[in-house]
């Protein structure tokens, strides 16, 4: 890892992959998520390209960066920053997605819906190099928490939406009614993907 001058390349790289994708097959979620997930591998593959400030913990919840946002909001490039022992609420997406560990890991906590009541399904850990998904077509209902109790882990998403404008719900096994939320960023910069190599 690159702490003094990120590669930012890679990411510029995978931008401009995912965008071409989008102009050719942008209404298709099927082949949005098997072009990017190809992408999101070989991205999450090397740890020299994220910038310190998009990968910056906070010591009460897990953080939510932007990393570049397609101007017709058709995808979104986050980075999701975990401090030990932190997690999300029960919540969906509404839109495909797709979750590659760059460092440390995760676990997640997939739900479904039975007779209207979410009932837990599998768990899966995500380590670096690996790669999930969600959907409301394959199941986005879930919980995800830093595998490690003691450091820092950090996760990229690429969203079929700018994820954090998107109005989705979070839920509790205990009440009936989920609650609507919009997530934001938690930074006001971006990466300057676009300077110079």
């Amino acid at each position: 890892m690159n702490e003094t001058r990120p590669n930012l390349v890679r990411l510029r790289d995978f931008v401009r992959r995912v965008t071409d994708l989008a102009d050719d097959h942008g209404g298709n979620e099927a082949a949005m998520l098997d072009g990017v997930e190809g992408y999101l591998r070989q991205l999450i593959g090397h740890d020299d390209w994220l910038p310190a400030f998009c990968a910056e913990p906070h010591p009460e919840h897990y953080q939510q960066y932007l990393l570049h946002c397609d101007p017709q909001e058709r995808f979104s490039v986050v980075s999701f920053v975990w401090g030990p022992d932190q997690a999300t609420p029960v919540h969906d997406h509404t839109v495909w997605g797709l979750i590659g560990m760059l460092r440390g890991g995760e676990v997640e906590q997939r739900f479904r819906s039975v007779d209207g009541a979410l009932e837990q399904g599998e768990t899966v850990a995500l380590w670096p190099g690996d790669v999930g998904r969600v959907s409301p077509r394959i199941g986005d209902v879930h919980k995800v928490s830093n595998a490690h109790d003691d450091r820092v882990s950090v996760s990229i998403h690429v969203y079929g939406g700018n994820i954090g404008r998107i109005r989705r719900r979070v839920y509790s096994l205990e009440a009936a009614t989920p609650q609507d939320f919009v997530s934001g960023y938690a930074s006001s910069m971006i990466p300057n993907i676009w300077g110079g190599d």
